[in-house]
């Protein structure tokens, strides 16, 4: 496993914050945040996503590591966190979290079911919701489209009755983009999730728009490419009229550009470091670019 106990130390320090955040955030910042379209209600446009980082089995102080990241980020005012049952322990790992946190109240759960026998979608969905230790789900996403036709109608039917608060599809690394469309253009959906970043623009010709046009939330996943876009950047200088906008690093830089489009509600990079949390965290803070200076980031690191 790629994961390291790099800041085990840290997390062991801020072990003494956990039990304080009984169910509000200690600290909060002002973070941006977007109105979900078919509801109103305000979300944070940077959450955090759990693929690949919490999943550390049962290690204790990897699993403490990613107590206090979770702790961090409702700290810093986030509040969406996204996984599923494809990404390994991350579903205990995320309720170890959150029952070490009592709970909190600022809590977003995204899940996603993931099963291609559409008889079996319930009780995996009631799995992962023992995992997490939650009520119910804000978000249930049908993942990567996997039996959808069936999916979606079980959902939109657990939303009827109460059981979860929205209903999603999702897709990646630009895969499916057409029947992704055809879904967003015919089923009540609430969000849908894709692959955005600066070098990945694709979805910018018919999704985000098609998002707006339907009032559907856009929550974008692989926002650096696993790291590899900060690794491809790190070493070139940042570009000195950026700093009107308050970035100070490549991953806010990064940021700043897919959560300024309109139509994204909430971004969601995966992290095992603190520092990383309240970086990310930063970058939905102060200035956004507007459309002039998005198409100037884009020539920027076109030209690098």
């Amino acid at each position: 496993m790629a994961i390291t106990r790099r800041i085990a130390l840290q997390a062991l320090g801020l072990a003494t914050l956990l039990p304080l955040l009984p169910g509000r955030a200690l600290g909060q910042r002002n973070v941006l945040t977007r109105t979900i379209p078919s509801s109103g209600e305000a979300m944070p446009v940077v959450g955090l996503g759990t693929w690949i980082t919490f999943n550390v089995g049962n290690d204790p102080v990897l699993k403490d590591e990613c107590a206090a990241v979770m702790a961090a980020f409702f700290e810093h005012g986030g509040r969406m966190i996204d996984s599923s049952p494809m990404y390994g322990s991350s579903q205990p790992t995320i309720g170890y979290g959150v029952k070490k946190l009592g709970h909190p109240k600022r809590l977003f759960s995204a899940e996603k079911v993931w099963i291609s026998d559409p008889e079996r979608g319930a009780a995996q969905i009631e799995a992962s919701r023992a995992y997490w230790g939650v009520a119910k789900f804000d978000l249930m996403q049908v993942h990567n489209l996997v039996s959808w036709e069936e999916h979606l109608p079980a959902l939109f039917d657990m939303k009827a009755a109460g059981r979860l608060r929205y209903v999603g599809i999702t897709t990646s690394e630009g895969r499916r983009h057409r029947e992704i469309e055809r879904i967003m253009a015919r089923e009540p959906i609430d969000f849908v999730q894709i692959t955005y970043n600066i070098l990945d623009r694709e979805v910018e010709q018919r999704i985000l728009p098609l998002a707006e046009e339907k009032g559907i939330g856009v929550i974008v996943n692989r926002p650096f490419r696993q790291k590899r876009l900060i690794r491809r950047f790190e070493d070139e200088p940042l570009p000195p009229w950026l700093a009107e906008t308050g970035a100070r690093n490549w991953a806010q830089f990064l940021l700043k550009f897919i959560i300024s489009h309109p139509a994204v509600t909430c971004a969601i990079p995966a992290t095992t470091r603190l520092d990383h949390v309240r970086e990310n965290l930063e970058a939905a803070t102060g200035i956004l670019p507007d459309d002039g200076l998005r198409r100037r980031m884009v020539g920027y690191v076109e030209s690098l």
